[in-house]
């Protein structure tokens, strides 16, 4: 018993113990990662698809991605990125890049809706990740009050309170999300694109996330009842606007009284 005692009072035995539970955390959570990522990546393709889409994105994306995806210098790997990342990055027209810079532009699509299709199909046999979402998370059905509740903690801090955009650091930004399909703005939360953070399911549940679209259908269709937006900024360009344009009025009347009395 005395023996056993000092084993276990061994000064190495903290250092194991704690090195035991690190490991079980840490396999724990890959597991858990794996299983939401499985679960996310539901969509089936044809073998056609994703041998036609293999063929896309040797002659586009492989120069930077590398062949089978795995990354080089030039860009990241895309294994387990899913298909809603290809499915945004390509349907938005930001992949391929045009030019080099902070972040990628939205400019007009380079493929149709079917070659689209088949990159992503290409991508997703590649690992499993985020799936293209369900018709039925982007009726714009889900409970818009909630969705506003959702966007101004989680999103408004970047894209601003009215989805007008942002302004981020190096050259970066949030963009409008005015006239964005609601299935992009799903796949955008659901993978992160840019300097965007990743609201996965046990973040932003689906539901969620369909609330979240319906409040931002919702604000687009209302417009700017009130008159000119000011780029939805507020009292500070509501303020400016108002000085300068106060300014501006009393220097006209003053050239004017000056003129009336020479």
């Amino acid at each position: 018993m005395k023996a056993l005692s000092q084993k276990r009072r061994h000064p190495l035995a903290a250092i194991a113990l704690l090195l035991m539970g690190l490991l079980l955390t840490g396999g724990l959570y890959a597991v858990a990662t794996s299983v939401n990522q499985a679960k996310a990546d539901t969509t089936s393709y044809s073998a056609s698809d994703v041998e036609q889409g293999g063929k896309l994105f040797a002659a586009n994306c492989a120069t930077c991605h590398g062949m089978g995806a795995s990354g080089t210098k030039d860009g990241p790997s895309l294994v387990g990125v899913g298909a809603a990342a290809v499915d945004f990055q390509v349907g938005t027209g930001r992949m391929p890049m045009q030019m080099n810079g902070p972040q990628a532009q939205k400019k007009p699509v380079q493929f149709n809706e079917e070659q689209t299709s088949q990159l992503a199909a290409y991508v997703a046999s590649l690992g499993a990740g985020p799936a293209i979402p369900e018709e039925h998370l982007l009726d714009e059905k889900g409970d818009a009050a909630k969705g506003g509740e959702l966007f101004r903690v989680n999103c408004a801090m970047c894209h601003n309170a009215a989805a007008a955009g942002g302004a981020l650091t190096r050259g970066k930004f949030a963009p409008a999300l005015a006239d964005v399909t609601g299935k992009h703005i799903y796949e955008a939360m659901a993978t992160g694109p840019q300097n965007m953070p990743v609201f996965n399911d046990s973040n932003v549940s689906p539901e969620g996330k369909r609330d979240i679209i319906t409040f931002l259908k919702t604000i687009e269709a209302n417009g700017s009842p009130g008159g000119a937006d000011l780029g939805s900024l507020g009292p500070v360009s509501e303020g400016l606007f108002v000085w300068i344009a106060g300014l501006g009025v009393i220097i006209a009347f003053t050239i004017w009284l000056t003129s009336r009395t020479s």
